[in-house]
């Protein structure tokens, strides 16, 4: 909103001019999600308190210290993520661009589907929630609206293409096959965040790493020198992805103040489902899908962990790891939540800088 209030005053205005700049923007954006965030959070937090009571139900079938460790806490956390995101995207984003509407459908999209999944949760103090088949039919159905309206946004034959990591303005084709990838990749995306949200400030920290990498990748991509010198796939108008990415790394942070351990509230299906799929359809934007699956490694390890358990149970009757998802499997054998956490955060971390150097090595 302030892009498309003030900047056209910059030529009377100098001070404006600084609305012209996406890095100006996207700074912008993270401070106030951060603020909001941080404002809000108390009051919010108490608010989920007072209505859920006992809080989230704990899985009976977990590790034994989440009964003693985690029972009370709240839940729906995820919306002061929402709220601090929106809010700031709508502030510093410019809002004539038709990728900045879709990658908020499928966050607020998700965000709503999550927050069902939780509200039922909560009411009838059962940790299953909504049934799988519900969930995944309407994730599917966000994604499929979302992915057709940033085809028709974005330039031909790059609308209905993949770009290949590590090889030089390669570009796969697939036609309107891209629209089932497409949706793969942000239901997918959807999901693995939310799986890996267990332990706390698990999921958020590898959130927001990978969103600054993709505030990184939207504003090269949406630059034109920057995309020619480094011979990745130029999509215009998906530098406005950097400001929607700063505003998810700010509420991420703000999110985390109250999520660290011990958590004050949990993000829930309403967080974990939302910010998985706004950095699928990020990903999708940018033309950068194949790398979301190394910078969000993490993720990708997670659910593969729950996939190999549920396998190799109904096949052989045995269980690969102690617990699915992965992170339970280490709580498991002892180690302490704190150590299973910081190490998953450097993991990302270093699948984050792997995901990166796609951009040079080509």
């Amino acid at each position: 909103m302030l892009f498309n209030l003030l900047a056209p005053l910059a030529d009377e205005f100098a001070l404006f001019n600084l609305f012209r700049y996406l890095t100006f923007r996207t700074g912008g954006a993270i401070l106030t999600a951060l603020f909001i965030a941080l404002f809000a959070g108390p009051k919010l937090i108490l608010w989920l308190r007072t209505k859920q009571g006992q809080g989230q139900p704990i899985r009976s079938d977990g590790p034994e210290g989440h009964l003693l460790t985690k029972k009370g806490t709240p839940t729906m956390g995820g919306f002061l993520i929402l709220l601090a995101l929106a809010i700031s995207t709508l502030l510093w984003a410019d809002l004539t661009s038709g990728y900045v509407w879709a990658v908020l459908m499928v966050t607020i999209g998700y965000g709503l589907i999550g927050f069902a999944d939780d509200f039922l949760k909560v009411s009838k103090k059962n940790p299953k929630g909504l049934s799988g088949r519900i969930k995944l039919a309407f994730e599917i159905g966000i994604a499929a609206v979302a992915v057709i309206w940033v085809m028709s946004l974005t330039r031909d034959p790059l609308s209905t293409s993949i770009a290949i990591p590590f090889l030089k303005a390669v570009l796969i084709n697939i036609g309107w096959f891209f629209v089932p990838v497409a949706i793969f990749i942000i239901v997918g995306a959807g999901n693995s965040v939310n799986l890996t949200d267990g332990l706390d400030g698990l999921a958020i920290v590898p959130v927001m790493i990978a969103a600054g990498c993709y505030a990184l990748i939207s504003y090269l991509v949406g630059n034109a020198v920057f995309s020619g010198y480094l011979q990745i796939p130029s999509v215009p108008g998906a530098g406005e992805m950097a400001v929607f990415c700063g505003a998810l790394t700010g509420a991420g942070l703000g999110f985390l103040w109250f999520n660290a351990p011990p958590a004050r509230v949990f993000m829930g299906d309403t967080g974990s489902l939302s910010l998985g799929g706004a950095l699928g359809m990020v990903a999708v934007i940018t033309k950068h899908e194949i790398v979301l699956g190394i910078i969000g490694g993490l993720f990708v390890l997670e659910t593969v962990s729950v996939i190999v358990q549920v396998t190799s149970y109904k096949l052989t009757g045995k269980r690969v790891f102690r617990m699915a998802p992965l992170h339970h499997h280490f709580e498991k054998k002892g180690w302490a939540e704190p150590t299973i956490v910081i190490r998953f955060w450097i993991i990302a971390s270093v699948l984050a800088l792997i995901g990166l150097s796609t951009l040079k090595l080509r």
